[in-house]
């Protein structure tokens, strides 16, 4: 994994988890604005809407950079709209970028082939 693929990656999980935060408390602000008179919804829109649009363009990049197939793009997607998707992409990116670091060592060390 070059630098540029590896960057991509850091960057959609580094985001993934706010992003999976703001849609939460976008959905209890929801549901305070009919329940009470406690209206964040159009803070929290703005907040959520901006990691939204940050994820789907790190997601984009980390698709093209990365080579994945469409079945783990289309999975890095429905979790970044999915309530708690989010975390369980940074949990995945975080494990993908630990084994890319590894295979890197392991090659330079010349454990296995290149």
């Amino acid at each position: 994994m070059d630098i540029k693929t590896a960057t991509a990656l850091r960057r959609l999980r580094l985001v993934s988890a706010p992003e999976a935060v703001s849609f939460l408390l976008l959905l209890v602000c929801s549901v305070l604005k009919r329940t009470t008179d406690f209206n964040a919804v159009p803070v929290m829109g703005a907040v959520h809407g901006l990691l939204f649009v940050l994820y789907v363009i790190f997601w984009a990049d980390a698709w093209n950079r990365a080579k994945w197939g469409i079945g783990t793009a289309a999975l890095y997607f429905v979790l970044s709209v999915l309530p708690t998707g989010g975390f369980f992409a940074e949990r995945r990116l975080r494990r993908e970028a630990e084994d890319a670091i590894i295979a890197s060592r392991a090659r330079r060390e010349g454990v296995v082939g290149a």
